[in-house]
This record gives structure tokens, C-alpha cells and sequence, in this order.
């Protein structure tokens, strides 16, 4: 399968959305904690903190599209299940 007709797979979007949610929590929660640092939590600015989970989730969605159709591999992804 060509890499142009992988990335109209429901395999690769549901792969990507996976990790492009994955991504946007870590990248929210990161924001959280940098602003843990030497400020009240409850002082987090919202917008800041979606802002950083929103460019996670957007860097994994190009990065699952840069590596999509490596043969023998799961579709939005570079190393092979398990590696």
C-alpha cells in the first residue's frame, strides 16, 4: 500500500488520534507543572495549558504522517509493535 493511500486508512487515524491525545495530556500536564513550579496551581492560566497540550497533539499528528507506510509496522508509526 502507498503512503498516500495509508493515510486514508481508519487504522492510521485511529492510531493517530491515539497518540495525538496521548500527546496533548502530557503536553497539558507539563504546562500544569511549569506553572506548579513557583505558582498556586489554581492560578494556571487555562489557554496557556491548552495551548500546550494542542501543539502536542498537533507535532505527534505530523510526526505520524511523516512516518506513515514503513512496511511491516503499525500505520502511523516508525518501530514495529513491541519494539
Amino acid at each position: 500500500m502507498s503512503k498516500v493511500r495509508i493515510l486514508f486508512t481508519r487504522a492510521f487515524w485511529l492510531d493517530s488520534a491515539e497518540r495525538a491525545i496521548k500527546s496533548f495530556a502530557q503536553g497539558s500536564l507539563g504546562a500544569i507543572g511549569q506553572d506548579m513550579l513557583g505558582v498556586d496551581l489554581f492560578a494556571a492560566e487555562l489557554h496557556v495549558i491548552a495551548g500546550a497540550g494542542a501543539t502536542m497533539a498537533l507535532l505527534s499528528l505530523l510526526t505520524s504522517v511523516a512516518s506513515a507506510k514503513v512496511d511491516g509496522i503499525s500505520p502511523a508509526s516508525i518501530l514495529p509493535p513491541g519494539a
